[in-house]
């Protein structure tokens, strides 16, 4: 599934401050992180084992001017990144950085659905070059989830946009929840948004091995739960968090597993650092 387009391929955290998140998560979480840095352009890459998970970047002073603030964003696959921008815009999307190449290695689009959840659209220039990545392994991140203020109108966007299929909907105490799949495999849910959230965004669950002992790293780290531990269907246990510069996250695992901490290793970035 690797390269399909519609896939989830890389993650990015812009930042307020770098060197802090990078102890959050490396402690947190688990990861590994190294250097990617380039003129002009600070850069973490960090991972998993062997695998290159996400990126890490300062949040631009224009950015923070117009009050954006720090968060992470997952790159999508796509076949084509300016014919996909292009219909981001047609259906009711916007697209906030144009494509665009990275050192000649990969072009990629920052955009958003008409619910302003941001998101970006990525390609490499040849094929084959992102490395395989375990899903369901410690450290990745296992499931990705849209929570929308409306979830027809969203489910309309990204189907025709990425060509996702629906799967199984589960009902509970705080609505429905809306799973759906690529290339056979479910990847992620979309729920309605409550109230007390300001917008639509997407969610990223990081894998870890024991629940309890990833929340306490988390207050440990100034970080925040926001909510959680909650056990899901699937017999997984997850919590809602934020990291202490405020990006949103959430963490998936068991219970009595023990903490993962993978060796730190070098890998390609999709940013081709």
């Amino acid at each position: 599934m690797v390269e399909s387009h519609g896939c989830f391929i890389w993650y990015e955290l812009t930042t307020t401050d770098m060197t802090a998140a990078r102890a959050f998560y490396t402690e947190v979480v688990g990861w590994g992180a190294r250097d990617a840095s380039t003129a002009g352009l600070r850069y973490t890459v960090l991972t998993a084992g062997d695998a290159a998970i996400s990126g890490m970047m300062e949040l631009p002073k224009v950015a923070r001017t117009r009050g954006e603030r720090p968060m992470w964003i997952g790159y999508v696959y796509v076949d084509d990144v300016d014919a996909v921008a292009d219909r981001v815009k047609r259906l009711g999307g916007a697209v906030h950085l144009p494509p665009q190449d990275i050192m000649q290695a990969s072009r990629f689009s920052v955009v958003s659905d008409p619910q302003m959840a941001t998101f970006a659209l990525f390609k490499w220039h040849s094929p084959g070059q992102a490395p395989p990545v375990d899903r369901f392994g410690r450290g990745s991140v296992g499931w990705h989830e849209l929570i929308t203020a409306d979830y027809e109108k969203a489910w309309e966007f990204y189907s025709e946009l990425f060509g996702w299929q629906k799967e199984r909907t589960n009902a509970s105490s705080v609505g429905s929840y809306h799973q759906f799949s690529i290339s056979g495999q479910t990847i992620g849910g979309m729920m309605a948004k409550p109230p007390t959230l300001p917008t639509s965004c997407w969610l990223y669950y990081f894998n870890v091995g024991d629940i309890d002992v990833a929340v306490k790293r988390v207050k440990a780290a100034n970080g925040q739960l926001l909510s959680g531990p909650m056990q899901v269907p699937d017999g997984n246990w997850i919590a809602q968090c934020a990291d202490p510069q405020g990006a949103i996250f959430a963490l998936a695992g068991r219970r009595g597993l023990g903490y993962f901490k993978p060796a730190d290793v070098h890998q390609q970035s999709p940013r081709g650092r």
